[in-house]
């Protein structure tokens, strides 16, 4: 009673359509961001973002739909570690930032320091060190730096760190 809010006042205004009155057309990867954004503020507290990709990262678009106010003809892929999409032609990037993220998450746990290669400026990441440990399958054909920001991973290069 006091202060406590009707569950219904408490929803967010959610657009509502079924996928059947949607129509399907061509959705530019621009357009897939601005609804996720538009998706991500709507979403209730302690929902995550990772709910809209598919176990194959793919963007579920009937979460997604009502946001873009169509059915997108093309398929686009996001990353579950870092939240970037990709286009089909791209697809394998997606799925190559979750396993080397996960594997430096796994990395930094067991050995407290990052696995990057010595004295590297970029943070470039060091896939032997991650074999060695048993933590990747394969290497990717893509190069992986270690941001400052929370150690996420991206494909590309940043400056040289000024202190080395």
């Amino acid at each position: 009673m006091w202060g406590r809010k009707k569950r219904n006042d408490k929803k967010k205004n959610t657009p509502q359509a079924s996928k059947k009155d949607l129509p399907k057309r061509d959705v530019s990867i621009f357009e897939i961001r601005q609804a996720i954004q538009r998706f991500t503020s709507h979403l209730p507290d302690g929902v995550e973002l990772q709910t809209i990709i598919n176990e194959d990262n793919t963007i579920n678009y009937e979460l997604l739909s009502p946001f873009l106010e169509a059915i997108p003809n093309e398929t686009y892929y996001m990353s579950k570690e870092t939240y970037e999409v990709f286009e089909e032609k791209d697809k394998q990037l997606a799925f190559d930032l979750d396993h080397i993220q996960q594997a430096i998450d796994k990395y930094m746990k067991q050995t407290k320091e990052l696995p990057i290669i010595d004295g590297d400026p970029y943070n470039k990441v060091n896939y032997f060190k991650l074999e060695r440990l048993g933590l990747i399958t394969y290497r990717p054909n893509y190069t992986f730096y270690i941001t400052d920001d929370e150690f996420l991973i991206t494909y590309e290069a940043p400056f040289p760190k000024k202190d080395q």
